[in-house]
């Protein structure tokens, strides 16, 4: 059988998305081209905003459709969605589909698909799982924490998530994660340094460590590791497998530790980025937002962090038109961003989520079209940050990793994530090191021309 999966909202999905298709070609199932050719079709949820959730329900529509003309087809529902308490809830509501997968867990959908091959003739799924057995005996990992890659993306996936965290227990009182995704659960060290290993060795080249709160790391496991401990233990699986580069998000200011920034400024291949979300410039709005911190205490840290790591980048979230905002108190985030001059600033109007305390105790009393004011006057302000900061770039050389072809040109980024394009017929640079020249650059990307052959990295 052949499966195709839409994957909305964050990076955890993302990763979520690719444990599940790992699982399904563990059981013989291939990766569809199209939806067309599927016979699995899974969406994979996002709740944070009211527009992804628009996004799940009308796809679901249209799978309604689908199953009514083509009943065969197997319909799975994952993520925030379905979250993680039963999804009795749903059944009723969504006939259409056959399987519910809360957050992070394909164990459902395997179940069900195992019981109906029992059911039915198997040895159509025997060629596929033949050649997977092939390629794990041709590729020993280590067994905890293993990850068998789908195989569209064996040898050519370039940058990968890896989950350290599950869930959140911080609760910010706009937030429906902790409800749908369930408290703080911190992976075992082993597990996540086999997951690394297994992805080097299947041609990855940049690992992302991800966590709702990622600085939280090991804070529910007595005497357990740190984050800055456990980027140092990936760091040496790095230099022993290959893999070239370190990331991880999204971090909180609170808990944004001086251990934690002496382990980015260490570490070669910890790259120079970080994202650590503000929400917002005023400390009203931050105190009913339950954030636990001052814009004071921001400001403090983005200072600690440039000085701590040398040409950093850092990039945050605003909320606009938060229950309550004033105009002088958004004034207040507008000037915060015109001082501090972030990289990068990831913008949302606040939709209210149901379970969230903002939902139940605040009226949402902004007006919809004030919000997408305030949202485009940050927009544009944070566009005219970003094209002077990039505009510093031209004339340097940097260091890319390039992930692959975009209208003719190689695309890739530097540890500071900016994107770079530059042209070069003459190799085949997918997952390699090029030094380029920055001749050009805009707010978004940068324009280059490789300047020598590809940087080894041992």
């Amino acid at each position: 059988m052949r499966y195709h999966i839409w994957t909305l909202g964050c990076q955890m999905n993302v990763a979520d998305s690719q444990r599940l298709a790992s699982e399904l070609e563990r059981q013989g199932h291939q990766a569809a081209a199209s939806p067309d050719e599927a016979d699995i079709l899974v969406i994979n949820t996002c709740v944070v905003r009211q527009s992804a959730e628009d996004k799940a329900y009308g796809r679901l529509q249209e799978l309604a459709k689908l199953k009514r003309t083509q009943p065969d087809k197997v319909i799975g529902l994952m993520g925030c969605l379905v979250g993680v308490r039963a999804p009795e809830r749903l059944r009723e509501k969504l006939p259409q589909v056959d399987v519910f997968m809360p957050p992070s867990d394909p164990q459902p959908m395997l179940d069900f698909l195992q019981t109906r091959a029992a059911e039915a003739d198997a040895r159509a799924l025997e060629a596929e799982a033949r050649a997977r057995q092939d390629f794990l005996q041709d590729h020993p990992e280590e067994a905890e924490g293993a990850l068998v890659l789908p195989a569209h993306e064996r040898g050519h996936l370039v940058s990968a998530h890896v989950p350290v965290v599950y869930g959140c227990s911080h609760a910010c009182t706009y937030c429906i994660i902790p409800f749908r995704r369930g408290i703080e659960k911190s992976r075992p060290v082993g597990e996540i340094l086999g997951h690394v290993r297994s992805l080097a060795r299947q041609g990855v080249r940049e690992v992302t460590l991800l966590g709702q709160i990622v600085d939280r790391y090991g804070k529910d496991v007595p005497d357990g590791p740190n984050l800055a401990q456990l980027l140092r233990l990936v760091h040496r699986v790095a230099e022993e497998e290959g893999i070239y580069r370190i990331r991880f998000l999204t971090s909180h200011p609170n808990w944004m530790t001086d251990e934690l920034l002496d382990a980015v400024a260490d570490l070669p291949r910890v790259m120079p980025q970080i994202e650590v979300p503000v929400q917002a410039g005023n400390d009203e709005v931050l105190a009913r937002m339950r954030r636990g911190y001052t814009v004071a205490q921001y400001r403090e840290l983005v200072s600690k962090i440039r000085a701590r790591v040398p040409d950093v980048a850092i990039h945050c979230d605003i909320i606009v038109g938060f229950p309550g905002e004033t105009e002088a108190q958004f004034q207040d985030t507008y000037d915060l961003l015109a001082e501090l001059k972030l990289d990068k600033v990831h913008l949302a109007r606040y939709s209210p989520r149901p379970h969230t305390v903002s939902a139940r105790t605040m009226p949402d009393d902004v007006p919809p079209e004030e919000k997408k004011r305030r949202h485009q006057l940050l927009e544009a302000l944070q566009a005219q940050v970003s094209a002077e900061i990039n505009a510093r770039y031209v004339g340097r050389a940097v260091e890319v990793l390039v992930e692959g072809q975009h209208k003719g040109k190689w695309r890739g980024r530097t540890p500071q994530n900016k994107l770079v394009f530059f042209a070069d017929e003459g190799q085949d640079w997918r997952g390699k090191l090029a030094r380029v020249e920055i001749v050009s650059a805009s707010a978004w990307s940068m324009q280059g021309r490789v300047l020598s052959g590809e940087l080894v990295r041992g």
